[in-house]
């Protein structure tokens, strides 16, 4: 659905040439939400500027839903749906005018229809006669994502979709990108919000001017951190962590505070062993858990690694 090889931008400034995005090289699926993660300035505005044709790459190729996003600018600006962080609205028109003018540039068949289908779809059924400068920032955005599926795009690009909401209005937004992933719309969506690309991406890139790493969220906490199970006990003792180092499938044991972490590949194997090795050992065993890390915690340090 979007392939991407080697894409460069640079820009000319008055220091001289400035490499935005720096041979990007991906792949992304039909029907895939992917998150492109990033800190401020690393290129993701810039990568779904090109990817939208909105501007032009300095080197490399990209085709998305099968057309050249330098050859064929406008059948690619045609068949994609675009949510900037900033969308902009005629305030002083409705909901519903909002939609049907750009029903009509886009040549949607049914303009009305279709924009009456959005408005019930993204909860903006009751509000649609009223003026879009009355919305709520997390309304206005909902009524932008409208805007951006009318023409019914196989791909759609949502840039910080939740920027500057608070969190009611992010959640509408949120609810609204989960109904899409449920339609199995190709998205291609640039967040910092971590909680926000954990729940809803299929995978993630980490990005900062190159590419540092692609895969799905589960996949990357186990690659960096492994899985850790831990035991919280009446009473510890430093030694029990030595003898559970001990058994082969156990690849770290180790004490923190009044817990026992225990890092090991398939847990729900070999968590049994664990549990009668304690015992026997005399631990008294409160309950036992798994030690999840957050996307937070791979993203930062991923993104230390790729400096």
């Amino acid at each position: 659905m979007i392939q991407i090889e080697n894409l460069t931008k640079t820009f000319t400034a008055k220091g001289g040439a400035l490499t935005a995005v720096d041979n990007l090289t991906l792949s992304v699926e039909e029907g895939e939400v992917f998150g492109f993660l990033g800190p401020n300035g690393a290129g993701k505005t810039t990568t779904v500027r090109m990817l939208s044709a909105l501007i032009a790459p300095t080197a490399g190729r990209a085709v998305v839903n099968g057309f050249d996003v330098s050859r064929d600018g406008q059948k690619v600006r045609q068949s994609v749906g675009l949510l900037t962080e900033t969308p902009g609205m005629y305030d002083r028109l409705s909901a519903e005018q909002n939609l049907m003018i750009f029903a009509k540039l886009y040549g949607v068949p049914q303009p009305l229809k279709t924009a009456h289908q959005y408005l019930k779809m993204l909860g903006l059924w009751e509000r649609r006669q009223d003026a879009a400068g009355s919305f709520s920032k997390g309304m206005r955005q909902k009524l932008a994502i409208a805007r951006a599926l009318l023409h019914e795009p196989k791909v759609l690009f949502l840039d910080e979709p939740t920027s500057g909401l608070d969190p009611e209005a992010a959640r509408l937004v949120r609810e609204a990108i989960e109904q899409l992933k449920a339609e199995r719309r190709t998205i291609f969506l640039t967040t910092h919000n971590l909680d926000e690309a954990d729940r809803l991406c299929d995978r993630i890139g980490i990005f900062k001017m190159r590419l540092v790493t692609v895969d799905t969220p589960a996949n990357l906490r186990q690659k960096l951190y492994g899985r850790q199970v831990v035991f919280h006990m009446k009473q510890l003792e430093p030694h029990w962590a030595a003898a559970l180092a001990a058994l082969p499938f156990v690849q770290e044991a180790r004490v923190m505070e009044n817990r026992l972490l225990v890092r090991l590949d398939e847990p729900e194997t070999h968590n049994p062993e664990l549990v009668r090795r304690l015992v026997a050992l005399g631990a008294e065993i409160q309950f036992v858990g798994e030690l999840r890390h957050s996307l937070e915690d791979v993203y930062l340090q991923l993104v230390e690694q790729g400096r």
